[in-house]
């Protein structure tokens, strides 16, 4: 094995140990209030700066934390998509919203942090603008957008807005409970990966079908 790509593994790693730290931590703790040597510790590094020379500022590292999650939720998604083909249902609709994070989530085992990183960063409108293009977690596909517009001709565009921004929070809070029962241990059964996406779903579908008020 070449010194250099050694040195490519090495750096590889020392990311990965940041990234993992950082998640952590700011899961636990929220963003702002973590510090850059604070990271570097938890990942092992003597040097303190290791944070910022392999990342730059916090606003690029929140970014590469949601990205490292963001292409296999999509790959996911993407498959889901391909097996369904066009959606006629909102109950399908729900399912390509929901599963593919779910999925993700319990490949992770326990514990895992991903998705209370994701609340921080939804709680925080800096943070959030920073991967709201970026990651599934916050934002629907434009098939996924266009699909739902079809399935709910009756409904006022603004109204529809207005349940997708609902069916967000509902899937953010709701893995963030689930994966703090598994972390845990607690006796809720249903707080599994599988309930939780069965329950979403079901509700989604309710509140995407609800009677408009006129």
């Amino acid at each position: 094995m070449s010194g250099r790509r050694v040195r490519a593994e090495q750096i590889e790693a020392t990311r990965g140990a940041i990234l993992d730290a950082a998640e952590r931590l700011f899961a636990e703790f929220g963003v702002h209030t973590v510090s850059n040597r604070q990271i570097a510790i938890a990942a092992g590094q003597g040097n303190t700066g290791a944070v910022g020379y392999h990342f730059g500022t916090k606003a690029d590292l929140v970014r590469a934390i949601a990205r490292r999650h963001m292409a296999a939720i999509e790959d996911i998604r993407d498959r889901m998509i391909a097996e369904t083909g066009d959606l006629t249902s909102t109950r399908e609709w729900a399912a390509n919203m929901v599963r593919p994070i779910t999925e993700h989530l319990a490949g992770l085992g326990a514990p895992s942090w991903f998705a209370r990183f994701n609340a921080q960063v939804s709680a925080d409108p800096g943070l959030f603008e920073i991967v709201t293009q970026d990651s599934p977690m916050f934002s629907t596909r434009q098939e996924l957008k266009n699909a739902l517009d079809r399935l709910l001709l009756d409904v006022a565009p603004e109204v529809i807005a207005v349940r997708v921004l609902m069916t967000r929070h509902l899937l953010v809070q709701m893995c963030v409970e689930t994966e703090r029962a598994l972390a845990e241990g607690s006796t809720l059964t249903r707080l599994n990966w599988s309930d939780t996406a069965d329950d979403l779903i079901d509700v989604i579908v309710a509140l995407l079908e609800a009677p408009e008020r006129r």
